[in-house]
């Protein structure tokens, strides 16, 4: 079984979850999400911008268990970002995945880079919405995806409801630890994206395949189970059954805490795709 966090307004979020980031639309992200159901995750990460929602929602029909069973989260995309068009886009989401209601809806981007002086309105418009949404149960919890200290600051002093999770990037060689021990005191969740970092890559690193010797584990569960024991809720993602299964499979062994440091002192490395990256934005946005 996996075990719940409980978000601020007394939602509970499996502590674990399936990542669609890349996976693409139709039978590869429906066959993906049956197989995740199958090992026993019930909480799916997705997200407009990923143009994978309407199989995520196929797969949800299709695996025959219960709606409230599982926790769905989406994001809304940078382009859909203002108060009208936000709420507009909620609508259109919920159409596409086939349901009543997300479980969970997050702020893509912030988006400084774009936006620059009218940023703080654009995303106060935006957070309007979220609230309005969360209010109507369109959404059961809202929250934020890659918002670092300097995006946060403004939402955290102006919004009615304050969010309920962060979805940053977060893996062994990119600790965050500044926005992730903010978010602790402030009682928001952190989600892990690319816990595994640069997949193959990462998993051929020395100290990560000498500890998963020293557990008996793949260097992916070692990097999962870093996540896990920080409180931090990892998203992997993967198209191969063996390797879905493997990735919830790390709920019944515990890091020494000196390995947990010998993680956490790992060279930094990162995807690049940074909040303030104007480059990333122009080619993405």
């Amino acid at each position: 079984m996996v075990p719940n966090y409980t978000m601020k307004n007394g939602v509970e979020i499996p502590a674990i979850g399936f990542g669609t980031f890349q996976i693409p639309d139709g039978p590869e992200v429906e066959n993906a999400c049956l197989t995740a159901f199958e090992c026993g995750y019930t909480h799916i990460d997705t997200a407009s911008s990923y143009k994978n929602e309407k199989s995520v929602g196929t797969a949800v029909a299709k695996s025959g268990i219960p709606r409230e069973d599982l926790f769905i989260t989406t994001k809304l995309w940078n382009t859909e970002q203002g108060y009208e068009s936000t709420l507009k886009s909620c609508d259109i989401q919920l159409d596409r995945l086939g349901m009543d209601y997300i479980d969970l809806y997050l702020i893509h981007w912030p988006l400084t880079c774009i936006y620059e002086d009218e940023y703080p309105q654009r995303m106060l418009d935006t957070w309007r919405a979220f609230e309005e949404l969360y209010e109507a149960k369109k959404v059961r919890a809202i929250g934020l995806s890659n918002f670092l200290l300097h995006h946060i600051d403004t939402l955290m002093e102006k919004a009615r409801i304050a969010p309920m999770l962060n979805q940053l990037e977060i893996h062994p060689g990119y600790n965050q630890s500044d926005i992730v021990d903010y978010c602790k005191r402030n009682d928001i969740v952190v989600e892990s994206w690319g816990p595994l970092a640069r997949g193959e890559l990462m998993l051929e690193d020395g100290l990560l395949k000498e500890l998963g010797e020293k557990y008996g584990r793949s260097p992916a569960q070692v990097a999962l189970r870093w996540n896990l024991q920080q409180g931090l809720l990892p998203l992997p993602r993967s198209k191969t059954p063996k390797r879905i299964k493997e990735n919830i499979d790390i709920f019944d062994f515990e890091l020494e805490e000196e390995d947990m440091q010998k993680i956490y002192e790992m060279p930094e490395s990162y995807s690049g795709l940074h909040p303030d990256n104007m480059e990333f934005f122009k080619a993405f946005g």
